[in-house]
């Protein structure tokens, strides 16, 4: 017997609720603990901001009686039929008297708003509980749990020192496992495991019987430690922001072409709309890791420091280890990394933007595999030439130029294109 609930046990919930049942009623009807219930409940409830029929949602204590009227303007009202502004569903956020009023039943079991019998005349915050949501929600946890490589980058750092030099002097994986198994703490699949999903300086090409292996259908994925979240989130990216409004940002981002091929790495210097882009045999963290030592030593410590001081990227598994990339070779810390919100591309729409330039010359379904960084670098100089009416009718080549000198651009390996000699198609990369 599954010790999980299932959808049809959930509805059940759902109709109890409704019923005004309590947990332990919910319990013996599904013949579970009293505590099962009021945790499912408690874990897969959501606030809902609702009103009733004839009336929106409206928090605000003294809703019943107020008389306002045009509180944001007649010209700018968003619902001009309203005789009084607590008929508008916005006037919460614009009241300047506005108290908010909240139900302390929610705080109390069974904590959802689903058999109040206020609730069709109630417009103030709820707390719902769905039977389809819940489960939904459940399901993608569930499956995240089930899948993938979990493990935090000190861990992978410290495996990676016992591991890469002894399999680069010829050993086997099996004989580092055999000889260091006290220190490993894990398994010897484990490695192989971290190996193929290409976390440590060693790669499946360092290991002599491996190569000669059919691959598998199925590689591991990684999945991304959350904790390297911690501190780098959206919110903490607007409060440094606020505090420092002239740093320079930069915002990171992966362009896919066929699933499973090679990917590009863009680069995008917000300021100056300048965009770099290499070229990743897998999308994975150590080959954005790679770019970036790449960088440091291309330009300096110095310059490194200078143009890479905040980085904005989103949440995908290649930028899960960001000390990598935030520390140089000297382990003093240069940059600072953060995070977009999930499902909100829009936090970095700069580089988003300037993606549907690389997608004229590479549209979406391209196959990345047998291009080269030399025609990447060609495409990118053609873009980084083309005019922008932001930029003053200047290229962002020339605003980088102006901004932090020619050298540096020879350093990234950046060059001029001629404005008639640009081309925005296709054609480009097949001459």
């Amino acid at each position: 017997m599954s010790k999980f609930l299932t959808y049809e046990e959930r509805l059940k919930i759902d109709a109890a609720l409704k019923d005004a049942k309590s947990f332990g009623e919910i319990g013996r009807l599904l013949e579970k603990d009293r505590t099962t219930i009021a945790k499912e409940i408690k874990k897969h409830s959501y606030e809902r901001k609702s009103g009733y029929p004839g009336w929106p949602y409206n928090a605000c204590r003294h809703r019943a009686n107020c008389k306002f009227k045009d509180i944001c303007k007649r010209d700018q009202c968003k619902r001009k039929t309203s005789a009084f502004c607590r008929l508008c569903p916005y006037c919460n956020g614009r009241c300047s008297s506005f108290e908010e009023e909240i139900c302390t039943s929610r705080f109390k079991p069974p904590y959802v708003c689903n058999g109040c019998n206020q609730l069709d005349k109630c417009s103030l915050k709820k707390s719902v509980y769905d039977a389809y949501d819940a489960h939904l929600s459940f399901s993608e946890r569930i499956s995240e749990a089930r899948t993938g490589i979990l493990s935090n980058e000190d861990e992978l750092s410290r495996l990676n020192k016992i591991i890469s030099p002894l399999i680069k002097n010829g050993h086997s994986v099996h004989q580092v496992y055999v000889n260091h198994v006290d220190e490993l703490m894990c398994s010897e699949k484990t490695i192989y495991n971290y190996i193929d999903a290409c976390l440590f300086e060693v790669r499946n090409i360092d290991l002599p019987r491996k190569v000669k292996y059919r691959p598998r259908y199925k590689k591991p994925e990684f999945k991304v430690d959350r904790g390297c979240r911690i501190g780098r989130n959206y919110n903490e990216f607007k409060a440094y922001i606020e505090k420092y409004p002239d740093t320079p940002i930069v915002q990171m981002d992966s362009v896919i072409g066929n699933k499973g091929g090679k990917v590009l790495l863009t680069i995008h210097f917000v300021e100056t709309s300048l965009m770099l882009a290499f070229i990743r045999q897998n999308n994975t963290s150590q080959s954005v890791i790679d770019i970036f030592r790449n960088l440091r030593t291309s330009l300096g410590e110095k310059d490194f420091k200078k143009l890479f001081q905040v980085i904005l990227t989103d949440n995908g598994s290649e930028f899960s280890n960001p000390k990598a990339i935030e520390y140089g070779a000297d382990g003093l810390f240069q940059s600072r990394i953060y995070y977009c919100d999930p499902s909100a591309p829009y936090q970095k729409g700069a580089i988003e933007v300037n993606h549907e330039l690389i997608r004229r010359i590479l549209p979406k379904g391209t196959s990345f595999d047998k291009l080269t960084q030399n025609e990447i670098s060609l495409m990118m100089d053609h873009i980084n030439s083309y005019k922008r009416k932001k930029l003053n009718n200047h290229s962002p080549y020339g605003a980088f130029s102006f901004l932090h000198g020619e050298e540096i651009l020879n350093k990234l390996g950046c060059h001029s294109v001629a404005a008639e000699d640009i081309i925005l198609k296709s054609s480009l990369l097949k001459k």
